[in-house]
């Protein structure tokens, strides 16, 4: 059964970061708060656990649509090409924050995205996320976990999440209620942003 944390936005326990992320690195999956919705990630670096992710989500590896999380753009090269001066802007005007934003992929992929031509990248306006990242050293995959009740289709309540997927997952972290509108999805891998789905963030860019 994962295990429940309670994990305060402001202020994150260091020793409970350090706990999850050493699981992490080993393969854990994890059930986390963002800006937006409770997101289900692992270790970008780690394939089993990858593999699993897929498996959840009834897809294959190089199939999956899963979203880089960032702590912030310093590291945006290393996962995404051909980024000029204007999509920088943009990038950093709303970033940190409710967007999901296509980007080309670079040669530097971990393998097993080797096939993507495209990557989604999040930097969420949330300490716990961003917090979970730097202490890993590595961006965390993620996807959202849909309910099947079209009526409430995410999730918000931690004990309701760890109800659900206790026996899937190694950790829940609470970080109190979650929102139940996803991130605004934004393609900018041609000439003009096209808003692939309106989320939480304004299309107002």
């Amino acid at each position: 059964m994962a295990e429940l944390i309670k994990v305060y936005d402001d202020h994150p326990n260091p020793k409970d970061l350090k706990r999850i992320v050493e699981a992490m690195r080993d393969g854990a999956l994890i059930i986390y708060p963002t800006d937006t919705v409770y997101g289900l990630g692992c270790d970008i670096t780690n394939k089993g656990a990858l593999e699993k992710v897929a498996r959840l989500k009834n897809v294959k590896l190089d199939k999956a649509n899963f979203s880089f999380i960032c702590e912030d753009l310093s590291n945006l090269s290393e996962f995404a090409s051909q980024i000029d001066s204007a999509t920088f802007k943009l990038l950093k005007r709303n970033l940190p924050g409710p967007y999901t934003f296509i980007l080309p992929g670079s040669n530097n992929l971990p393998t097993f995205f080797k096939k993507k031509r495209t990557v989604g990248i999040r930097v969420p306006d949330n300490n716990t996320a961003t917090s979970l990242v730097r202490a890993l050293g590595n961006p965390i995959i993620s996807t959202s976990i849909k309910d099947e009740d079209d009526v409430i289709e995410y999730t918000t309540d931690p004990s309701l999440i760890l109800e659900k997927w206790g026996k899937l997952v190694d950790f829940v972290i609470d970080g109190g209620y979650g929102g139940n509108v996803g991130s605004t999805v934004i393609d900018l891998t041609g000439n003009e942003p096209v808003l692939i789905r309106e989320g939480k963030g304004s299309v107002e860019l």
